[in-house]
């Protein structure tokens, strides 16, 4: 009678188990790399915006006022700092009469070219919701029962649709737009209406929102930065083990 031996599970394994130099440094190396790659991932994306702004602007400053004209290297966020003076400026020109004005003058022209002008329009809507200090899109965080009854998902509560849409809507109940992102990139994602009713609005703001679902629910709102690493760290610790597992998992026998 031969005696029929337990499949061995993760946690039985000891660990210096065989393997175990390779898996403390993929462990290590996977650890550092979740501390190390949003630091440089954040640095290259800044980096690549001031040089994108610098580009754009360097041809519109006269090339007396350039920083390179008299050092031997470029410097970087130049042009960044001359985009932010202007905008303060037109922005200020903006606030009083004439600018306002001028301002006015340039909307009616716009609005007389039928291709431009829904473009203009569209845009201008948009920055002013986004950038309006009393604006509320996308300010809020709900979640809605999607995508089927008893799962729940996490949304970004943006503004009631206008009364031309609302009446062509069913039902009598106030609808609210929302912006269902999805994981693990938040750009992208699905905007639907929905009842007022059907939303369940939580305490919570919109960048926890972006860390949960860019993280796929690994990173939890509210955990401190200790907890961030050693639930990252605990997602390669199981991995680890699950290989090794996979590594000393003995093969069937062979039927003849």
């Amino acid at each position: 009678m031969t005696k029929q031996v337990p499949p061995m599970t993760p946690g039985d394994l000891h660990p210096d188990a065989p393997r175990g130099l390779m898996a403390r440094f993929r462990n290590y190396f996977l650890t550092g790399l979740v501390v190390a790659g949003p630091i440089a991932i954040t640095f290259y994306l800044t980096w690549w915006f001031v040089n994108w702004v610098d580009n754009l602007v360097r041809p519109f400053v006269p090339t007396a006022y350039r920083p390179e004209t008299y050092l031997p290297f470029g410097l970087p966020g130049s042009g960044l700092i001359v985009a932010v003076i202007a905008l303060t400026l037109l922005g200020f020109l903006t606030a009083n009469l004439i600018g306002r004005s001028l301002v006015d003058l340039g909307e009616r022209l716009l609005g007389r070219i039928p291709a431009v002008r829904a473009i203009y329009r569209g845009l201008k809507q948009v920055f002013e919701t986004l950038f309006s200090g009393n604006g509320s899109s996308f300010r809020r965080v709900g979640l809605v029962e999607f995508p089927s009854p008893g799962m729940w998902s996490i949304v970004l509560i943006s503004q009631a649709p206008s009364a031309e849409l609302a009446a062509s809507l069913p039902g009598d109940e106030e609808q609210i737009s929302v912006f269902l992102p999805c994981a693990p990139n938040p750009t992208t994602g699905f905007f639907f209406y929905v009842p007022k009713s059907k939303i369940i609005e939580i305490e919570m703001s919109t960048e926890d929102a972006a860390t949960l679902i860019m993280s796929c629910g690994v990173v939890q709102p509210g955990s401190s930065e200790q907890k961030k690493a050693a639930a990252l760290a605990g997602m390669a610790n199981a991995a680890r083990i699950a290989g090794q597992a996979a590594a000393l998992q003995p093969a069937p026998a062979k039927v003849e």
